[in-house]
């Protein structure tokens, strides 16, 4: 990365610390933009370069884990390759989450928070339309291979961060990267061709 590159993402931490502080402080109600702009040292202005919302701010992970899907070479015409590919893009990301971020702060205020839960259904819809246009476009994928493609990465992701905030509620210290790894197995025993009669 480069000086810009680091700068912008040092912003983009600054404004997620401020807005996490904030959220488990005051809520979400009580929190707003000014706020957390100001806690993080940039103007309103800015925060809206790097979010569309406070919530956005809070719970950024879907944005960048499209990206990595996005940007990820997949094998032509083999779903399962393509799956398989693609669930390694998560699985980084995941890693990346789980050590550059504060992934158990925000698994409470996903549990306290509902109006943050709305935000992370909005950002998978958004995840699965832009991955399944991706993969069509690419010519990858045919329109329900590529849809149902995007689905399954998007319920695998959301299955790990659900058990992940269960077990942290209930006070468990399980690692994030072995649920994360129980999803993917889950899926592969659940969608194994068996299941469907072939």
């Amino acid at each position: 990365m480069g000086k810009r590159a680091d700068h912008k993402a040092a912003t983009r931490r600054e404004i997620q610390l401020a807005t996490l502080d904030l959220l488990e402080a005051d809520g979400v109600e009580a929190t707003t933009v000014a706020r957390i702009a100001e806690r993080a040292g940039v103007s309103e202005r800015t925060f809206f370069r790097y979010y569309d919302s406070k919530e956005a701010a809070a719970v950024p992970g879907q944005g960048e884990l499209l990206e990595a899907l996005l940007s990820r070479e997949a094998p032509e015409g083999s779903p399962p390759l393509i799956l398989r590919e693609l669930i390694d893009a998560c699985r980084e990301q995941f890693a990346y989450e789980v050590e550059q971020s504060d992934f158990k702060r925000i698994s409470r205020l996903l549990l306290r928070e509902p109006r943050l839960l709305q935000v992370v259904s909005r950002q998978e819809i958004q995840l699965v339309r832009e991955l399944s246009d991706s993969l069509q476009e690419r010519g990858l994928l045919d329109r329900m291979q590529a849809q149902t493609v995007a689905e399954l990465i998007a319920c695998t992701w959301r299955i790990a961060w659900q058990c992940f905030a269960r077990e942290q509620a209930a006070g468990s210290t399980s690692n994030p990267a072995d649920l994360f790894e129980q999803a993917v197995r889950s899926l592969a025993e659940t969608t194994a061709p068996a299941a469907f009669g072939n």
